[in-house]
């Protein structure tokens, strides 16, 4: 089938024109029908099967009639009508820019139709510019679109077309909740087209076709064709320190016009450039650590053609168009085997050949039998001789993988990704030579450092224990941590077959400091004071008497109140003498209550009662 077959408007037509699409591809064929008619799809697609253009065509088909439709209308009502607002969801940055390059090509037909791609590691002026001037496409990754419409710049509700692309792999990444909360944003499913698109069609896809979609349209690619049949594929068995040598004489007998190499680490992914720099290959690498302004120039550079080799991570597995790619190498097998399709995906693109060889070391070569059931081939095993393929001096075989990184390069990736790096060269705080800081007005100490020039005298070397902080403070990287006393620790195994005697016994003698029980130790607790058993009471009454004795003397008889004018009688005898200091000797018993009622007149409260009537 052909795209002119099809009831798409003559813009539309144009930008496919411009695209240079004739004929239909078999996942065009099949969805494009349902979806110009408005229908949900749900639909499992191989990559490079044309999938992108199923759904920019159905959305800028829908614009164009919307569009139409309100150009029939009277002015004073044509300016009430809302045109169709699209939002595609993508899994990369690298997929969503892909995404939007296509977009405007098919769109290059349709002057008015305004495209904004959103993404995150950039700032947010230029997005925000593209949101206030209006979007008719929305093309972006979770992160950053739930970003615009948690600032109220985003709404969900205008969306009356949703695309998923790439479900599987969002699902994996742990968009799964953002996603569903999209969908709970948007308008009911009866108001809203939903197509998703996905390369295996699992339990979540699944589930959220069912509780999200209206009634999709199913359409599921057979095992058999999940791969490019056009892709020449090829195994070799290799060492793995042997494996760079082989790679290096692969590039020499297929000598590409483009390749692009695939390693599992980032680390690997920076050797591989480096040295193949070193051997005249013009390489440059891609991983996640990249900056996105860096990412996008490294990008554009391998589609325009200027740079001929990348080494990349699975970051570029997916998303990553490149026109014409003739050669991938999998470097590594990648360790999920879905990761395989999509890695040689990137050529024989569009109906197009390409070639892929794989190196199998003793790392990671269990992996090939996943591969090879997902795909349901036996990849064919090529051998490694010496006619077919000739040895190459490898330059870089004798060069270290630090000399060939740069030092600023280096440094700020581990200062990002890792811990800091340990300052080995002894300039840090009060080392010899470093200067001072910034706004500190203390002059620097005389360095104590021992120089060849001038020997000083120097006193007699103290004991180790001493000496160490004095070798610190001076900078040494060698005493720049100090060793951590040594401790006969047991395994967590040889602990866990211990009776409960021997643990706690094993315990006490790791845990316990020197000449300090433990507190799991028996040994009885020694004080000069007596044991409180509960909260001590605060003293009234006079100096020494305690809490029970002002308590026996204030249930004494207190005086009454004087009635009827009548002159209440003095107390008979005087209070005794004020004890001058507290007695010395060991306290004694306390005495009841019934031995403390003779000694009332002791008590503060009749004292204070005594001098009140004393002074009236």
């Amino acid at each position: 089938m052909k795209f002119k077959e099809l009831p798409l408007h003559e813009e539309v037509i144009k930008g496919i024109e411009s695209a240079g699409f004739i004929d239909c591809m078999p996942v065009q064929e099949k969805v494009l029908p349902g979806a110009l008619q408005g229908r949900d799809i749900m639909a499992q697609s191989k990559t490079g099967s044309g999938k992108t253009a199923v759904f920019l065509i159905t959305l800028l088909q829908k614009f164009v009639d919307a569009r139409d439709e309100a150009r029939k209308l009277p002015p004073e009502e044509a300016f009430k009508v809302k045109l169709p607002v699209a939002l595609i969801i993508a899994p990369t940055r690298e997929l969503a820019v892909q995404i939007e390059d296509d977009a405007r090509i098919l769109s290059s037909g349709i002057p008015d139709f305004r495209i904004g791609c959103f993404y995150g590691g950039v700032g947010y002026a230029k997005q925000d510019k593209q949101v206030i001037e209006g979007v008719d496409l929305i093309i972006g990754t979770p992160g950053r679109i739930l970003d615009f419409q948690q600032m109220g710049k985003l709404h969900f509700k205008t969306v009356d077309t949703f695309v998923i692309d790439e479900a599987d792999r969002l699902f994996d990444m742990g968009f799964y909740p953002d996603i569903q909360k999209m969908f709970k944003m948007m308008v009911v499913r009866e108001q809203r087209q939903t197509m998703l698109f996905s390369a295996t069609l699992g339990t979540r896809v699944r589930n959220l076709a069912w509780d999200y979609m209206n009634n999709p349209l199913e359409i599921e690619v057979q095992p058999e064709e999940i791969t490019v049949n056009l892709i020449t594929q090829g195994l070799y068995h290799v060492a793995k320190n042997e494996k760079f040598d082989l790679f290096l004489r692969i590039m020499a007998k297929e000598n590409p016009t483009n390749a692009l190499i695939f390693t599992n680490t980032k680390a690997k992914a920076v050797e591989i450039s480096k040295r193949l720099n070193v051997n005249g290959y013009t390489t440059q690498y891609l991983m996640g650590d990249l900056p996105q302004s860096k990412r996008l120039q490294v990008i554009n550079r391998m589609k325009s053609g200027e740079l001929r080799f990348l080494v990349a991570t699975d970051v570029a597995a997916r998303g990553l168009q490149i026109d014409d790619l003739e050669f991938v190498v999998n470097y590594d097998i990648p360790e999920d085997f879905e990761s395989y399709v999509h890695r040689i995906g990137r050529t024989a693109r569009a109906g197009k050949s390409g070639k892929a060889i794989m190196l199998a070391c003793e790392q990671f070569v269990y992996g090939l039998e996943a591969i090879e059931s997902y795909i349901q081939m036996k990849i064919p095993v090529l051998w490694a001789d010496e006619e077919t393929l000739p040895p190459v001096e490898d330059k870089s075989a004798k060069m270290r993988f630090r000399d060939l990184v740069d030092e600023s390069e280096y440094a700020s990736r581990s200062n990002s990704s890792g811990p800091r790096s340990r300052n080995v060269s002894g300039r840090g705080k009060g080392a010899p030579g470093a200067r001072p800081r910034s706004g500190d007005s203390r002059k620097p100490r005389p360095s104590t450092a021992k120089t060849a020039s001038a020997p000083t005298e120097r006193p007699a070397p103290r004991t180790a224990t001493k000496s160490a902080p004095r070798a610190q403070a001076s900078g040494n990287p060698v005493s720049a941590s100090r060793p951590k006393p040594a401790r006969n620790d047991k395994s967590y195994n040889e602990i866990q077959k211990m009776d409960f005697e021997e643990r706690i016994a094993y315990y006490k003698q790791v845990y316990s400091t020197e000449g300090k029980p433990t507190v799991a130790s028996d040994a009885p607790k020694t004080s000069s004071k007596p044991v409180q058993k509960s909260r001590p009471r605060p003293q009234a009454g006079v100096q020494g008497d305690s809490w029970e004795k002002t308590q026996a003397k204030s249930k004494a008889k207190q005086p009454s109140r004087p009635q009827g004018g009548a002159q209440q009688a003095k107390p008979q005898s005087k209070p005794q003498a004020k004890p001058q200091a507290r007695p010395q000797a060991k306290p004694q018993a306390q005495p009841t209550a019934v031995e403390a009622a003779p000694q009332k007149k002791q008590g503060l409260l009749a004292r204070l009662f005594k001098r009140k009537k004393g002074d009236a």
